[in-house]
């Protein structure tokens, strides 16, 4: 079916579907609506020296999942950032313990800021 739409004076037309309210899309169909957010792990340019985390992005903080004086395992994931609808999970450089965390979930954060220090 073709539809014609009218937006500020300019007219559109658009082929579309009309799926009945019982009818499923094909799997392949779907994941061109329901596409999930890939995540990808921060680069070790962030952990400097294994005592503190810089932003790899300039992006959203989503999840802060440690907090100050907690023990962490090398690899574990610490935080999750947001950038251009992409998350990175940001990961503890080795095992220890973590001295502060300087952001919380929905802080804006720039490259190369300070998020983490670890002990």
């Amino acid at each position: 079916m073709k539809l014609r739409i009218t937006i500020d004076g300019t007219t559109y037309e658009a082929d579309v579907e009309v799926v009945d309210e019982g009818e499923e899309l094909e799997e392949s169909e779907a994941s061109q609506y329901e596409e999930p957010i890939p995540a990808v792990e921060a680069p070790d340019a962030g952990a400097g020296n294994g005592k503190e985390f810089r932003s790899p992005v300039m992006g959203l903080v989503i999840r802060v999942e440690v907090e100050a004086g907690q023990q962490v395992k090398a690899g574990q994931r610490v935080m999750v950032l947001e950038a251009m609808k992409m998350q990175t999970h940001v990961t503890a450089p080795r095992a220890c313990k973590v001295k502060c965390v300087h952001v919380a979930p929905g802080d804006p954060v720039k490259v190369e800021q300070l998020l983490i220090e670890f002990e």
